[in-house]
């Protein structure tokens, strides 16, 4: 039934004709005291449901950096999370495009999808589960459920906007924009979870793209089990340079830190651990999932790990209090454990990037096991968060046009470049960038060499040599 409807439903985007505007946007001052006086605001109302272009309509915010020279069209940006703002970009990275506009204004939006919307309140976007590693069918269903319910009190305060999330949408939305601009083409600059509308866009309108360098980006186009070994092989690089780091500094990390970890996690598995003075226990896996954000890098780049961070929770919990562990998800995210945010599902589920059963979910933890000893956990957290999802798949994977796009440009950190790299590769005369280094992201936060390169891609469509690498400033 759910394919049937998810196709349904895609034949119905399919014959939706490219957005036409009757009027430009009226482009004024923007609210706030944080903008800058030189950001210009406007809106525009676009479908809810894009199936549906004659019913409900919603209001979205755009902005613009106008072009500090003669204007020679527009570059988009697409914010990342999914529930960022492009707004915010344009106002906190603002000085990453001052060589882009010299020749270009750069749009972006304020995404229907966004935590700043407003039609759903900010605690869907900052509470969800706390999901758990079935181990059989019965745990599976579980676990749906658990999911299902979480979902629904943040659904059923508006089904029809929370059903219409999906990057998809995202990415006709784009195109109504472009419309009311009165651009033929756009560029684009498309920084994480960005990537997933970005491409859906060059699959609907593959004839409005003049470029599109990807950063960072997510990767919606494999299936689970290539997600999963791209991910897992991102994982086993990260944590053998965490363990190359351990050895370096013993008095931190202790010895055998590899070792000591595999024991820990298959400890906690039979006994999960306590944390002191509250009412919560963490099992291997949670061990794993909350690791990872100190492990691969948090933040945008040049950011480091906070490899001291977790090696001293390692020792703590070694001695029977996962304690180390919570402090430091607590303080980044408010909750003990890390939450699989319904928010953030909203938009994820939607775009299939879910289990489509308990065989493949058990496919998928068989192959981390196998093939990433340490993590196997870290690989299946998100998909599982879409574990009974209470609506269909609105935006499915989708091939590419054969013809039609122009060469991409993508860019990637230690954990982003295979992701962004597999994307790329799948449009002929395409170009990567190797970030060598940690963090995620390089455009927006003013990585000077990532944004060269960027900018004569976006400026004169000149794509960088292969094997182009930049490195961190020593």
């Amino acid at each position: 039934m759910k394919l049937i409807a998810t196709g349904v439903l895609l034949g119905a985007l399919a014959i939706v004709p490219t957005a036409q505007a009757e009027t430009a946007p009226g482009w004024g001052a923007c609210q706030g005291a944080e903008r800058p006086k030189d950001l210009q605001c406007a809106s525009i109302d676009v479908p809810l449901d894009w199936a549906r272009p004659d019913g409900r309509a919603i209001t979205l915010r755009i902005a613009r950096l106008p072009a500090t020279g003669d204007s020679q069209g527009t570059v988009f940006s697409i914010p990342g999370g999914p529930g960022g703002s492009g707004i915010d970009d344009l106002t906190f990275y603002r000085a990453s495009f001052a060589k882009l506009r010299e020749r270009f204004d750069v749009v972006s939006l304020e995404p229907r999808n966004a935590t700043t919307y407003g039609r759903l309140p900010r605690k869907c976007f900052a509470t969800g589960p706390w999901l758990t590693r079935p181990g059989s069918p019965a745990e599976y269903a579980r676990l749906g459920a658990t999911v299902r319910a979480s979902a629904q009190t943040c659904r059923k305060i508006d089904p029809g906007f929370a059903d219409h999330l999906d990057s998809a949408s995202v990415a006709r939305d784009i195109e109504a924009i472009r419309a009311a601009i009165g651009e033929e083409r756009l560029g684009f600059i498309a920084t994480s979870y960005g990537g997933v509308p970005a491409v859906a866009y060059a699959r609907l309108f593959p004839q409005r793209v003049r470029a599109m360098y990807l950063d960072g980006a997510v990767n919606q186009l494999r299936d689970a089990t290539a997600d999963a070994r791209t991910r897992y092989g991102t994982y086993v690089a990260q944590f053998e340079r965490f363990v190359t780091w351990c050895a370096s500094v013993a008095d931190v990390c202790g010895k055998d830190v590899a070792a000591r970890w595999r024991g820990l996690v298959a400890a906690a598995d039979r006994k999960p651990l306590p944390v002191k003075g509250e009412s919560v226990t963490y099992s291997g896996f949670d061990l794993q999932v909350a690791a990872m954000p100190n492990l691969i890098g948090p933040g945008p780049a040049p950011a480091l790990p906070r490899w001291r961070q977790l090696a001293e929770a390692i020792r703590q919990a070694e001695g029977g209090d996962a304690g180390g562990f919570a402090a430091y998800v607590k303080a980044g995210i408010g909750s003990l454990k890390p939450p699989s945010f319904v928010g953030m599902n909203l938009t994820m589920c939607a775009d299939g990037l879910r289990f489509r059963d308990y065989r493949e979910y058990r496919a998928i933890r068989a192959l981390g096991e196998r093939v990433s000893p340490d993590l196997p956990g870290a690989g299946l957290w998100h998909r599982l968060g879409c574990t009974g999802w209470p609506a269909p798949v609105a935006n499915p994977p989708a091939a590419l046009p054969a013809k039609g796009l122009p060469p991409f440009l993508g860019a990637g950190t230690y954990i982003d470049y295979d992701d962004t790299a597999d994307l790329v590769r799948r449009v002929p005369g395409s170009a990567m960038v190797r970030y060598d280094g940690h963090g995620h992201g390089l455009y927006l936060t003013g990585n000077a060499c990532a944004i060269e390169h960027a900018n004569a891609y976006l400026t004169d469509l000149t794509l960088p040599p292969p094997g182009t690498t930049c490195r961190p400033a020593r």
